[in-house]
């Protein structure tokens, strides 16, 4: 069995944050979010990272992270394409949005070989979650099913005071399985507590901050990618018509089909750790401040790669 690999999805620009918040610095060497991650994830026995960019930022990238995780990890890079289409499919006019996470992940088929865990550049997921997470990908291989798992948060530590989220909502079965994950891309906090809107705020439903959310920390077995390359073709026919320009094709929707084909079941595996991000420039003082109080308790060194 091939070890883990850690695959980082780090090919959108930040259109909200206003800037490629990827290389953006947190720490006080110069950090930035994923440079805690990675940290966090080699202390748990990954040792190869895939980072998916663009080549419009791939200089800027290396110079900022990659170089110098390289001296602890084997780093390989692929590239998230708009024009990284089936045969047949041209991108639409006017379109300039990545095709999604699960999109990113094709990126990275080359590389796939084995077991792998999928995180966001710009999440900040804790130690417990890379822990847990490697120690199932190293003990769990598919089967006749396809035996998956993600790590989940509550939705009170994953939002944001300055605007709207995007988060998977799970629903678990007793098991501990996960039932259905639900993309939800306008969650924001108000006086009463969370909500979200599906019609550009014409109406409002609450969610519980124990709300179990995905924050796409998945963990899968090679039989992801030939799956979701196998579907991609029919999520294009399905979507291009009716959003050209905007339509993603997000990594819960492939793991939702599998569920409800019966081909997959995903053990949903449990982070009490808060989350930081930096959706908005407004978080990073947020940040800055807890990776600050982290380094000052021990948690990090203050030259991570040293």
């Amino acid at each position: 069995m091939n070890k883990p690999v850690l695959v980082v999805m780090a090919a959108g620009m930040g259109s909200r944050y206003g800037g490629m918040k990827q290389i953006d610095p947190v720490g006080p060497c110069g950090q930035v979010i994923v440079d805690y991650s990675l940290y966090d994830a080699r202390r748990a026995g990954f040792e190869t990272v895939i980072f998916v960019i663009k080549h419009e930022i791939e200089d800027a990238f290396k110079a900022a992270i990659g170089e110098r995780v390289s001296k602890a990890m084997d780093v390989k890079y692929a590239f998230q394409q708009l024009d990284e289409l089936p045969e047949g499919y041209t991108i639409p006019e006017g379109r300039v949005k990545p095709w999604g996470t699960c999109h990113a992940v094709l990126a990275a088929k080359p590389y796939l070989h084995g077991p792998f865990a999928v995180i966001n550049a710009d999440d900040y997921y804790g130690p417990e979650a890379f822990k847990v997470i490697y120690d199932y990908l190293s003990t769990h291989t598919d089967g006749e099913v396809y035996d998956y798992c993600m790590v989940s948060y509550l939705l009170r530590n994953t939002v944001s005071e300055n605007g709207s989220v995007a988060r998977g909502i799970c629903a678990l079965n007793e098991d501990s399985t996960l039932r259905s994950v639900t993309e939800h891309t306008r969650i924001e906090t108000y006086a009463d507590g969370i909500h979200y809107t599906e019609d550009g705020g014409e109406s409002w439903a609450d969610l519980p901050g124990d709300t179990p959310v995905s924050m796409n920390l998945w963990g899968f077995g090679e039989s992801f990618v030939q799956e979701a390359d196998r579907r991609f073709a029919r999520w294009l026919d399905e979507n291009l018509e009716k959003n050209p320009l905007k339509c993603e094709y997000f990594l819960p929707l492939v793991v939702s089909e599998l569920i409800g084909e019966k081909k997959a079941a995903v053990k949903v595996l449990r982070s009490t750790d808060q989350w930081y991000g930096v959706t908005y420039r407004e978080d990073k003082p947020v940040v800055v401040e807890a990776i600050a109080r982290k380094t000052a308790d021990g948690l990090y060194p203050e030259n991570l790669w040293a």
